[in-house]
C-alpha cells in the first residue's frame, strides 16, 4: 500500500511553487494575515504540507498538487514503453493497476528489451535523469551471439561511431561465455536509440537478450517481470540528489 511521507515546507516556498506570488511577496501576504493553514492565521515561519493541509489565501483554497510518485517497474520483453499503442500491443500502463496517479516512463526500453524502467509524474525529475549532461549510468546484462575478442571489447569501452554520433566510453565486463555466445555487463551514460544493440552490431555481433538491471544506484534486484514497486524515500532522495532536483 502506498503511503506518502509528509513534505512540510515554509509557506513562502509553497506559495511561490504554486505560482501564487514570489517568495518575498508571499511574506507580505503572511505578515498581513491573509494566509491561513487549516483555519488558523499563518505567521512568518509557519510550515505546511501542500498535499494534506488546507491552505487559503484571502479565503480562497489553494488547489492541492498531486503527490510526486516514483516507481520502479520490471518491464517484460514484448511490451511497449508507452501508455498507449496504436497497434494494440501490451504497454507498461497495462501493468500499473492500483496506481492512483497518472505516471509516464522516464526514457525508454525497446519493445524486445526488458528490465528496470522508472515511471513518475515529476517532469523535472524525468528531464534531469534523461539529460545527457547528468551522465546517469544505465547498466545492462547482455547476451551476445558469438564470442567477443579483446579488441572488440576495447572498441566498446572507448566508444563506437554510430549514425547519430560517437558514443561515450562505456564500461564492459565479461560475465561468462558458452560455446556459441557471450554474456556481458555493459554500463553506458547516455540514451541513444537502441544504443547497445547498435554498438554491438558495429563489432559484428547481434544481441540475443538485453536486460537493464541498474540505473545509477537503483538495482532491479528480485523484482519479478511485470511487477512494480515504489521507490523508498532513501532511493528517491539519492537519485534526486544525483540529478540535483529539489
Amino acid at each position: 500500500m502506498l503511503s506518502f511521507i509528509p513534505m512540510e515546507k515554509r509557506l513562502q516556498k509553497i506559495l511561490s511553487e504554486m505560482g501564487i506570488t514570489s517568495r518575498r511577496k508571499a511574506e507580505d501576504l503572511i505578515f498581513e494575515g491573509r494566509v491561513t493553514v487549516n483555519g488558523r492565521i499563518a505567521t512568518i515561519g509557519t510550515k505546511a504540507d501542500p498535499v494534506k493541509d488546507h491552505i487559503k489565501v484571502d479565503g480562497k483554497l489553494l488547489i492541492r498538487p498531486e503527490p510526486k510518485v516514483y516507481i520502479m517497474f520490471n518491464k517484460p520483453k514484448n511490451v511497449v514503453t508507452s501508455l498507449h499503442d496504436p497497434e494494440g500491443r501490451p504497454t507498461v500502463k497495462d501493468f500499473l493497476k492500483g496506481v492512483k496517479y497518472r505516471v509516464f516512463p522516464v526514457g525508454r526500453l525497446d519493445y524486445d528489451s526488458e528490465g528496470l524502467l522508472l515511471l513518475t509524474n515529476d517532469g523535472d525529475f524525468a528531464h534531469a535523469v534523461l539529460h545527457p549532461s547528468k551522465k546517469i549510468s544505465k547498466t545492462y546484462l547482455v547476451k551476445v551471439k558469438g564470442i567477443l575478442d579483446e579488441e572488440e571489447i576495447e572498441k566498446l569501452k572507448s566508444g563506437v561511431r554510430l549514425r547519430d554520433g560517437m558514443t561515450l566510453p562505456a564500461k564492459v565486463k565479461k560475465i561468462k561465455r558458452t560455446e556459441n555466445n557471450s554474456w556481458l555487463e555493459m554500463t553506458i551514460y547516455e540514451g541513444k536509440k537502441r544504443q547497445i544493440r547498435r554498438m554491438l552490431e558495429k563489432t559484428g555481433h547481434d544481441v540475443l537478450k538485453l536486460k537493464r538491471i541498474r540505473v545509477d544506484g537503483l538495482e532491479l534486484g528480485k523484482l519479478e517481470p511485470g511487477t512494480f514497486r515504489y521507490l523508498t524515500p532513501e532511493e528517491r532522495d539519492k537519485i534526486k540528489k544525483e540529478v540535483e532536483v529539489a
